[in-house]
Order: C-alpha cells, then structure tokens, then sequence
C-alpha cells in the first residue's frame, strides 16, 4: 500500500502536468500566433511545429525550476496538500484567462499562486522570499517585457532599412520562410522557461514528502512536463491567438520575423538569469514595438491597455484565489 506522502505526490504531479498542459495550449500563442497571421504556415503545421521544439526546449536546463520550487517560498513552509492548492488556482486563473482569450501570463499565474498559498497556510508574509521575488519576477515583470518592445522596434527599424532596395514581393516571399525559423527559435526558448515551472512544483514536492533529499530534477519529471507541454501546445489556444496576432498591430512576414526573433532573444536571456519570466507578456510588447517601429497610431493601444490590466492583476489575484483555495482544503485537512 503507497504511503500517504506517496499518493499526495502523485496527484500533485498529475495537477502540475494538468497546468503544463493548459500552459501549452494556453500559450501557444506566444510562437505561431504572426506566423499563422501572416499566412507563413497553416495554423496545424504552425502548431505542430510549435510542439516539437516546445519538447526539445524543455531540456534546456534546470535553473528556472530552482527558482520556482525553492527560491520563492521554501520547500520547508509548503506542506504537499498545500502545493495541491497552488497549482489548483492557477488552473483555475489560466482557464478563465484563455476562455476570455486574454494572454495572461501563467508563469506569473503560477508565482502568485505560490506566494498566496504560503502565505494563507503559515499566516505570515514574512515566509515569501521578497528579495528572490523582487530579483528575478519584480524585475524581469518589466525588464523582460521592456527589453522584447526595443528589439521589436530596433529589429523593425534595421530590417526596413536593409530592405528598402527589395522588391515587396521578394522580401515578403523571403520572410515567410524565415519566419518559420523564428517560430521555431520562439516555441524553443518557450519550451526551455516554461515547461521548467512545472518541474519546479514538482521537485518541490518530492522534497517536501521527503522522497529526495536536495533540489535536483529528475529525468523522468522533466521528459514528463516536456511530454505535457509539447500536447498542450498541439491544441493551441485560437481565441489568444487571434489576439497576439491581429488584434495589437498589423503584421506581415517581415514584422511578424522581427516580434519573434526579438522577444525569443529576451526569453533566452531571462533563462539565462534564472528568471521564471512571462513569454505571453515578452511577444506582447515585442509586437508593440515592431508596431510602434511603423507608426505609435498602428499600434491598437485599446487591445495592449487591457492585456496591461491582466498583467497587473494576475499576481495579487491568484495569490487571493490560492489563499482561499489553501483555506478550504484546511476545513478538510486540518
């Protein structure tokens, strides 16, 4: 008979492949939304293709996972019934965000949840590693974002300037090939920082039941999140898609190359730094910035004013939704 620890984790493993899976098809935005836009790839091949380098991405490494299993609450102040919590209200805040088709940032959605769910079980704020949380989500929430809109506009610029001499047709021709390299580069770098969320939650709950003893991944739970990930985005998300696509900037195959190619270059340099940032907010502004490259009236800042709104909100509201969440399975637990 599996002890209790046992059990608890296999439902949590299952909850975190669950929110892997949401992510994926929640998020899947985030790397064909201008390549199907722009007509470079079909939206199955564009998804497809999207799948496969989300898996592949997903065994980039392991440091992200460490931020977010460890280094936001400790392992220590997280009982697993807690962690159930957790991963139930960002269930709960990704559906309701992609059934609204508003690119909410998951990852955020999942620190929240976090800091919410410590929070309501050790009834003290002081249990949040704030100095990890300002370093590495604060931070990045506006340098990742900052940084995607000035390589979107600098990309832009540069690109209209070497293209000038060319004749539309053959540029336009030309970057719907490209275009599905930068794809390609987007679904990777997504793959490499948001398939290691769930990894994280995961190893954390290995410690917390105590069946490892240090924060080290295994194998099979990063093939399990990379496998998750990869299905989820095979579903795609149409409603968020037709947002980051259409609904921002008018984009073409030359446009559509430079927001890719600009916010998976921010992504890689957050995973670089260990920053669990958000991918949906990253090619958001990108597509501001190649937008605003044009003309700043281009731009439907109607559109970018209420995806703003869901960034600011999504922290302190699954926060609320774990607490409340965490309180509720005490009155069974405790």
């Amino acid at each position: 008979m599996p002890s209790t620890a046992v059990i608890i984790t296999i439902v949590i493993v299952v909850l975190s492949l669950a929110f892997d899976f949401i992510n994926g098809f929640h998020d899947t935005a985030t790397a064909v939304a201008t390549t199907i836009t722009t007509r470079a790839l079909k939206p199955k091949t564009a998804i497809l293709l999207c799948a496969v380098f989300n898996f592949l991405g997903a065994f980039m490494g392991t440091a992200v996972a460490k931020t977010v299993g460890d280094d936001i609450v400790s392992h220590q102040f997280m009982p697993q019934w807690v962690l159930i919590g957790v991963l139930v209200a960002c269930i709960i805040w990704n559906l309701l965000t992609w059934y609204f088709g508003i690119p909410s940032s998951s990852s955020h959605a999942l620190i929240g949840s976090l800091i919410g769910g410590g929070i309501a079980y050790n009834k003290t704020f002081s249990v949040v590693q704030w100095a990890n949380v300002f370093d590495h989500v604060i931070v990045w929430l506006v340098l990742g974002p900052a940084i995607g809109f000035v390589l979107g506009y600098i990309i832009m610029v540069a690109l209209n300037w070497i293209l000038k001499p060319l004749k539309p047709r053959f540029v336009n021709r030309l970057f719907q090939k490209l275009q599905i390299v930068a794809s390609a580069f987007m679904a990777l770098n997504h793959g490499g920082n948001d398939a290691q969320k769930s990894m994280g939650i995961i190893t954390m709950a290995l410690l917390s039941g105590g069946l490892i003893s240090t924060f080290e991944v295994p194998t099979w739970v990063i093939g399990a999140c990379a496998l998750a990930m990869a299905l989820g985005t095979s579903i795609g998300g149409k409603k968020i898609i037709k947002t980051m696509g259409s609904g921002m900037a008018k984009l073409t195959p030359v446009s559509g190359f430079a927001a890719q190619m600009g916010a998976a270059t921010s992504i890689l340099g957050a995973t670089i730094f260990d920053a669990p940032v958000s991918t949906t907010q990253v090619i958001t502004t990108t597509i501001m910035g190649v937008g605003a490259s044009k003309n700043v009236k281009s731009v439907k800042w109607g559109v970018a004013k209420n995806i703003i709104w869901a960034w600011i909100l999504t922290v302190p509201l699954s926060a609320i939704i774990a607490g409340i969440t965490v309180e509720i399975l005490r009155l069974f637990i405790g």
